[in-house]
């Protein structure tokens, strides 16, 4: 008996966790869990700047996105990167293509699992 409650209540948690965990994920209507008002301004201005924006994208990406300031490494590809996001998902889709940075928030999806067991 306590062992089917146990099973029961953990089964239950581990939906409940996995759940609340990704919701936000693929929904571009809910915010992630290091959104803020401030920053979102910051970016946005950064994005209407256009190339000259560069360097304010920069410190606001300090410490993430690794493998996309491995890509905009000038003004220029800033730019066009910027140009994209004003112009909508297709425009966005085709830089990631153009760049080959893979499906937003999916990784490159290539099975390479971040080089383990290689």
């Amino acid at each position: 008996m306590k062992k089917t409650i146990i099973a029961g209540l953990s089964a239950l948690l581990l939906i409940g966790s996995a759940t609340a965990v990704s919701a936000y994920r693929g929904d571009p209507s809910v915010q992630g869990p290091a959104y803020t008002p401030e920053r979102h301004a910051a970016m946005t201005a950064a994005f209407n700047s256009g190339e000259s924006g560069y360097q304010n994208w920069l410190q606001l990406m300090e410490g993430k996105a690794w493998r996309l300031k491995q890509v905009i490494t000038n003004s220029q590809i800033f730019g066009e990167f910027a140009q994209a996001h004003q112009n909508g998902v297709e425009a966005v889709s085709a830089f990631r293509a153009k760049y080959n940075l893979g499906i937003a928030g999916q990784g490159m999806r290539d099975g390479s699992g971040y080089g383990r067991n290689r």
